[in-house]
């Protein structure tokens, strides 16, 4: 699809009309729409898409930071479609807007993936200069993971942390982890200091599976969580729990 350019968001309904004409003219003219992708990253979207993770925008982030490989997302947030691209590798972000701005705006809880794609544009200081965009449409990758973690709307833990598990916080990265907010903070602290189950979390002072659950995403993706299988705190995940939101892989 082609780069979006300006600080505006595109409507649903002309998104939806300028991705009609692409296929249409793509089918034309080479017999369907070429995936340039990398190959791992590729097959991993492809597992997602036989389950209810197809479009959850979490565990694709996931995928793409897991493989350290670039990828344009566009997001439908109400009404709108929001482009999103990741760089893992540089630990950035770009986009036409700042997506705290844009929870304000339309919220994030009931957001959904559209497309995944090769990015549009490349990272300050690449070579090819002219695809770099305006500087300040990179920002920070961390913020935006804690963010779609937190308060996107997947409710139960990641494919690739969950099951029976123990978590406790990685040393050395608080500074590159944003604040957690209100009751998340002590619980945060307590990782510090303990390994625990998502079961045991849940039932800390200002917490619930939901809320657990979250927390431990946000850490994960962000660098932040150690996961042990063998640990004597490791329990397996509350039984049906999972089962209400989608099946694992």
């Amino acid at each position: 699809m082609r780069d979006f350019e300006g600080s505006t968001l595109w409507r649903i309904s002309e998104y939806e009309r300028m991705r009609e004409g692409q296929e249409a003219a793509a089918a034309s003219a080479q017999g369907g729409r070429a995936t340039l992708l990398p190959t791992t990253l590729l097959a991993d979207l492809r597992q997602l898409q036989r389950d209810a993770a197809s479009h959850d925008v979490l565990e694709v982030m996931a995928a793409c930071l897991r493989h350290r490989e670039a990828a344009l997302l566009t997001v439908q947030v109400g009404g709108l479609v929001w482009p999103v691209t990741l760089f893992p590798r540089q630990r950035l972000y770009h986009s036409p807007c700042d997506a705290a701005q844009l929870q304000t705006a339309a919220g994030f809880s009931t957001h959904r993936l559209l497309s995944t794609e090769p990015p549009g544009v490349r990272v300050p200081g690449d070579a090819l200069h002219e695809r770099v965009a305006a500087l300040d449409k990179y920002r920070p990758l961390a913020p935006l993971l804690w963010l779609v973690a937190l308060h996107g709307p997947r409710k139960v833990l990641l494919n690739e942390i969950a099951g029976r598990a123990a978590y406790r916080l990685a040393a050395g990265l608080g500074e590159n982890r944003p604040e957690p907010p209100g009751a998340l903070a002590p619980a945060v602290l307590r990782l510090r200091e303990e390994a625990a189950s998502l079961r045991e979390m849940a039932h800390w002072p200002g917490l619930s599976l939901e809320r657990a659950s979250r927390l431990l995403n946000a850490l994960y993706l962000t660098d932040a969580l150690m996961v042990t299988r063998s640990h004597p705190a490791a329990r397996d995940e509350p039984a049906g729990w999972r089962g209400l939101f989608g099946r694992r892989r």
